[in-house]
């Protein structure tokens, strides 16, 4: 090939390229707002709270911030909203061990806040951050699970609890429960939580009663 030829050759292949790289860049700009989840009063309420209480000091939210808290990308999903608004409000008394100061963040605040995570939760991530350990990391066959147990899972009660290692810390370890708590107990704790445990930020159990049934039973064999 002659050097004109091959010149000629790297323009149009250039020009070619270009071609592409501008209409993939139009179709994707064309789809932003469409993925974008949308922001509302809320949510930009929100994300005024965060800033004002400088939550990015401790916590990350896409993996920016500082890492001496948890990050908050899909806090939303994994925590209850009651759970949520109670800790921030005050954290001790949801947890008495916790790190976190309280801040003095007012119930609106809080609410505002939540709206600010479950627009951050609609994010599309790709599967970041990895959800937390359950049964079947940990070599269970789902085929193996009771009733209880599988309803333990559906109702994502590893996001809080902690069960022989492996599940959250938000909420209380589980796996001597059954050394501490009668059957009544359990299903009434789970129907109406408040009602055992004063200023709980556990939500109620919103299932069937044959469902929590299952889930006590389950609990009872936690010895």
């Amino acid at each position: 090939m002659s050097n004109k030829g091959a010149r000629n050759l790297f323009i149009v292949g250039s020009l070619f390229f270009f071609a592409i790289f501008l209409a993939l860049s139009f179709d994707t700009i064309g789809k932003l707002d469409k993925r974008a989840p949308e922001i509302t009063e809320d949510v930009n309420a929100g994300k005024m709270v965060w800033h004002k209480y400088d939550c990015i000091g401790c916590h990350t939210i896409f993996g920016t911030g500082s890492y001496f808290a948890p990050d908050m990308t899909k806090v939303s999903e994994r925590r209850p909203k009651e759970y949520l608004k109670q800790f921030m409000m005050d954290p001790k008394s949801v947890k008495p061990n916790a790190a976190m100061p309280k801040l003095g963040i007012s119930s609106e605040e809080a609410d505002h806040l939540i709206a600010f995570f479950d627009w951050i939760s609609k994010v599309d991530t790709n599967g970041w951050p990895p959800k937390p350990i359950l049964a079947t990391a940990a070599g269970v066959n789902s085929r193996e699970l009771s009733a209880g147990q599988k309803v333990y899972q559906s109702l994502g009660c590893s996001n809080c609890h902690t069960i022989s290692g492996i599940g959250g810390t938000a909420g209380p370890e589980l796996t001597h429960v059954g050394n501490k708590r009668d059957r009544a107990w359990l299903i009434g704790h789970f129907k109406n939580p408040d009602d055992y445990v004063p200023h709980s930020a556990m939500p109620k159990v919103k299932a069937p009663d044959a469902d929590i049934e299952q889930l006590a039973e389950y609990m009872l064999t936690l010895k």
